[in-house]
Parts: structure tokens; sequence; C-alpha cells
């Protein structure tokens, strides 16, 4: 696959983020995860969302006119105008078992723990809500939702499991021609 405007999405836990900031690398262009637009920086991170017009703003002044990016993140309530630029679409899909154990080792070292527990609650709200992806009637970010999002878009979809080793992930977009 040839530079180009690309974004990425799936399940929190499947790889995202890290497979956006592998292709950026391999292509040296920009790489940006819609949470850093979706959040606005605070102690502790995560917890105050920008309105859907100041994000937009910012990434159409600042990242969106580049002529080849990386976009990880899901942005399908919010972010059509962002994602209409982009030329090409990845799709990361994961176990939930999987999901679960990647997001619990990486909470951890964001924490500065060796285990997370129930007693703390934004983990537990965090946990409970990501691990609902997978069921067809949950009304938020889901499989169900990105399923049917993905049926609307013009852009060409490359679907991945992303329980294959980083590498053959990042070989399988490079190798990858949409056209």
């Amino acid at each position: 696959m040839e530079r180009c405007r690309l974004h990425i999405l799936g399940p929190s836990g499947a790889g995202v983020t890290t497979l956006g900031r592998a292709i950026a690398n391999a292509w040296s262009v920009p790489h940006a995860d819609s949470d850093d637009y979706f959040w606005l920086p605070t102690p502790p991170p995560y917890m105050t969302a920008r309105s859907v017009e100041e994000r937009l703003a910012l990434m159409h002044a600042m990242f969106v006119p580049r002529e080849a990016w990386v976009l990880s993140g899901a942005m399908t309530t919010w972010g059509a105008s962002v994602v209409e630029e982009s030329d090409a679409v990845v799709f990361l899909r994961l176990s939930p078992k999987e999901r679960l154990r990647r997001l619990e080792e990486r909470e951890a070292i964001r924490r500065g723990r060796t285990k997370l527990d129930d007693d703390d609650r934004t983990w537990a709200d965090f946990r409970d809500w990501a691990m609902k992806y997978d069921d067809p009637s949950f009304t938020g970010r889901s499989r169900a939702a990105h399923e049917s999002w993905l049926r609307t878009i013009r852009q060409p979809v490359l679907r991945l499991d992303s329980a294959q080793a980083p590498q053959k992930l990042l070989d399988a977009v490079l190798e990858w021609n949409p056209t």
C-alpha cells in the first residue's frame, strides 16, 4: 500500500493505536488517535470530552489537510467529515477474552500497578463498557455499530484479526492494494 490517508478502527484493546503508529512510522507520516482530539488534556486523562465542534475544528486545522496520515480510533458517530477525507480504512477485530487481557495489562501499566481490582471504579467502569463491544444489543460503541457503519462508507476496507503478531498486521497493511 502506498502512503495515503488511512483510518484504522476497532474495539478498545485490539491494537488500533499500536498498528496506527507502526504504519505511520513505516510511511514517515503523522499519526493521531481520535482520543487526542476527543478528550481535553486533563489529570487524570480521559475525563472531559471536547464538544464535537471543537474536535472537528482542531482536526481540520491541524491534521486533515496533510497529504498523508494515519488516524486511529473510532469516530463513527461524530467524525464523518474527517473520515470522508481518508483514502482507505482498516478494521481490526479480536476475541473478547484477548481484548480484556490486553486492556488489563495496558491499564495496569498506565496506573503504575501490577494488577487491577474491581475497587478501582474507573477501571471497572471502563472494562464493563469495553466488554459490551461484542454485545449486539449494546447501543454504544459496538461491533454491530462498526459493521453497520462500514457498509455505508465509500473507502475500501481491509479487515484483520489482530490476534496476529504486530509485524504480520503491519505487513498485511503495507502489502494491501486497495484499488
